[in-house]
């Protein structure tokens, strides 16, 4: 006999958890059914007197406002005169949200006191509706459908018997309640992670649990692993993946070689940065007898060892990215494959899948193979050394000189290859330019670090001619592999399912926004045709490159474009000029670059058209994580750039003022790109008030502006390693 369904309401007093959500998601099963409190409590599971009490009471709150309708004395129904709808919540630092979602060409505020419990990033459903004097719209959370997280990192304060997690992220406006019970081992001052378990209706804080005790604030590899929870990002694999890599078979039999075809001859190396452990694509360079040249794309083979529905690919596929912090790489793969197996070290031979062209002088394209080859790297060089030989081209080449530890005399047969290459890349980017692709030379920051992962110093990292030299020829084989599948005859699409990499057209609006704000410093952009934005945008960043304002106006400007995401339905990638592009070059740290290999290959073969629905969801997921993954590498820079002022406090910096808020400015520092705030109120000359319009601030008395792209000075006035916030002092004259 079964056993009788245990109730969980017997209890007088008990608060019913959810309850409004609960009775919003049985009305909109059916809106044209109406319920009344008995029907929705034995839906709800609820038998006793107490908890029908407390449905029906909310029932009526829900009248009383006007969120559903009594249609009939005591029955109920969703009220269809208001206008709802679903979507996600953007959480603002200020305890405010937006909701955004595909009905609203907006992004609809939502006051605190109508979030409902949503959180950020949760999937809601709204009532969207007018404020009576400004007339502007304001949305109020009915129901919260789905939850975006329920782990949260952030620091335990404890009182007698109870304690609270005060979340790190600005974006969590209320903190976590944290019974004695619950409290698995951490003590006041712990940096752990809490669990959400419960809201219970009538409680301001959710109950949580503590799940992992990270240790102290502001130790190093805490706060790291932080940022990395913080985002759902794993920081370890589990020993069944470790164990599941460790019983690859590795060696290469001739039985596999001779499925191949074998390249080992040809003369090939990978260039790539000089701290880099795993190598994931390498060239190959051949003169051939007709005064054309051959040249190899070779690309780990990942696909060869990580095979669908095995633990190591269930795990890739949940990472779907490496993750790259200031001082580690998180890999998508555990290290035996990502540093070994798979990796192109020189003088090994390896699995690759290549793309193999066939160009003339002019950098035209003559023929080209793909599939599965065996190569060998016959040297490894970083991208500094490779730029040595360039730029000594007329001159002799510098020998046993190495910036990764290896010392060597370098062949003439590979100065000569990657001089040509070069010329090669140099005229194909000249190509894609002149075909409206956007060039994004931007200047990353870097920081040196000592044997503690203390940053000791800053410096800039641009990219160089040997970074263009691989970026071209990545871009040919992702372009081409991309052509391959999607472009039939006549330029037509084929409609085969395969993994694009899309970039949508910028919107006009955030372009509009972004000529508001350069016309600050003098500068304009054309948004007449495609042709004319992209021509302005790329001489908008060729004019700011290397001025003060250049990291600023170069941030606006990739926030006006759209976002490059993976998808199965092609629409091109702007960004690049590429009506087709995929990704297909870094399998050992991308997880659609392994599902363009196995596709690629599965055409190849003669198959056929694989279901579009699970390749589309699996790119969404992909998106997902790629951005989780941005966000934590970001983090890991502010807390760094933080680490670092905070053993320059008493100096006093150069900075331009990069945004203007109504709580104050912020600068960016010239001389390292850290970037604080000064808040208003710290401003003592005068009394300053925002002026959105001019992008400023504005004393009363004087009528003094600190303005957008303006000179500052600053010293730094606190340095918060937790929150990753830098406040400086303004130097005034």
């Amino acid at each position: 006999m079964p056993r009788k369904k245990k109730n969980h309401y017997k209890k007088k007093g008990r608060v019913i958890k959810d309850l409004t959500r609960n009775i919003f998601k049985i009305l909109n099963e059916d809106s044209n059914k109406n319920y009344n409190y008995k029907q929705i409590a034995a839906k709800m599971g609820i038998s006793d007197t107490d908890g029908k009490t407390q449905i029906l009471k909310k029932l009526t709150e829900l009248t009383a406002s006007k969120k559903i309708l009594e249609v009939d004395r005591g029955k109920f129904q969703v009220n269809e005169d208001r206008k709802y709808s679903i979507g996600t919540l953007d959480a603002t630092s200020n305890g405010n949200a937006y909701f955004i979602s595909d009905d609203y060409d907006q992004d609809i505020f939502v006051p605190n006191v109508n979030l409902g419990k949503g959180l950020h990033g949760d999937v809601v459903r709204v009532y969207v509706y007018k404020k009576r004097r400004s007339n502007k719209l304001e949305a109020d959370v009915v129901e919260i459908i789905e939850r975006a997280k329920t782990d949260f990192v952030g620091v335990l304060q404890m009182n007698k018997n109870f304690g609270f997690v005060l979340p790190d992220s600005t974006k969590m406006y209320v903190d976590i309640f944290i019974s004695q019970s619950k409290l698995n081992g951490a003590e006041h001052g712990d940096k752990v992670q809490a669990t959400i378990i419960d809201w219970p209706e009538n409680s301001k804080n959710p109950f949580g649990k503590i799940t992992k005790v990270l240790g102290k604030p502001g130790d190093h590899n805490t706060e790291m692993h932080s940022i990395l929870l913080e985002y759902d990002l794993p920081y370890e694999f589990p020993k069944e993946v470790e164990e599941d890599a460790k019983q690859l078979l590795t060696e290469i039999t001739n039985e596999e070689i001779a499925k191949r075809r074998d390249m080992r001859g040809d003369l090939t190396f990978t260039i790539d940065p000089k701290d880099a452990k795993d190598f994931d694509d390498a060239l190959s360079f051949k003169k051939l007898e007709n005064g054309n040249y051959e040249i190899g794309i070779h690309i780990a083979d990942v696909s060869h060892y990580v095979q669908p529905k095995t633990i190591l690919d269930e795990e890739a596929y949940s990472r779907a990215t490496s993750v790259y912090l200031v001082d580690r790489v998180v890999p998508m793969l555990p290290e035996m494959l990502s540093n070994g197996v798979c990796s192109l070290r020189p003088n090994e031979e390896k699995l690759t899948f290549s793309a193999v062209f066939e160009i003339d002088e002019n950098a035209n394209l003559k023929k080209q193979w793909f599939g599965r080859t065996v190569t060998y790297s016959d040297q490894r060089f970083a991208y500094e050394e490779a730029q040595v030989i360039i730029e000594n081209k007329n001159n002799s080449i510098p020998a046993n000189v190495s910036l990764t530890g290896q010392e060597y005399t370098v062949d003439d047969a590979i100065v000569e290859a990657i001089l040509k290459l070069d010329e090669l890349a140099k005229i194909m980017r000249k190509k894609r330019m002149k075909a409206g692709a956007i060039s994004f030379d931007r200047v990353e920051v870097k920081f040196n670090l000592n044997e503690h992962a203390d940053p000791i110093g800053v410096y800039f990292k641009e990219a160089k001619d040997a970074n263009k030299l691989i970026e071209e020829f990545m871009l040919l084989a992702n372009k081409k592999v991309a052509e391959f599948i999607g472009k039939g005859k006549g330029g037509r699409p084929t409609n085969k399912t395969f993994v694009y990499r899309v970039h949508d057209e910028p919107d006009v609006e955030k372009l509009a926004s972004l000529q508001n704000i350069i016309s600050k410093f003098g500068y304009k952009i054309d948004t007449t045709t495609r042709e004319a934005t992209s021509d302005s945008l790329n001489k908008l960043l060729s004019d700011v490159h290397g001025k003060a304002e250049s990291n600023m106006i170069e941030t606006l400007t990739i926030r006006s474009m759209s976002k490059a995401e993976y998808t199965t339905f092609n629409i091109g990638h702007y960004g690049l000029a590429f009506d087709y592009y995929s990704h297909f070059t870094s399998p050992i740290r991308r997880y659609p670059d392994v599902m363009t290999h196995r596709l690629l290959q599965h055409y190849l073969d003669g198959g056929s058209q694989p279901k579009q629905e699970v390749y589309e969801e699996c790119c969404k997921h992909s998106s997902k994580r790629e951005e989780l993954a941005s966000k934590a590498e970001r983090d890991s820079i502010k807390y760094m750039q933080v680490k670092y002022m905070q053993d320059h406090k008493d100096e006093v910096f150069e900075g331009v003022i990069t945004g203007v808020t109504e709580w104050g400015i912020y600068v960016e520092i010239t001389k390292n790109k850290c970037e604080g705030m000064v808040r208003i109120r710290d401003i003592k000359s005068d009394y300053y008030i925002f002026d959105e319009e001019q992008y400023a601030i504005v004393g009363q008395a004087t009528k003094h502006l600190y303005q957008l792209g303006d000179d500052v000075k600053v010293k730094v006035k606190k340095t918060d390693l937790e929150r990753k916030h830098l406040d400086f002092d303004l130097i005034e004259d």
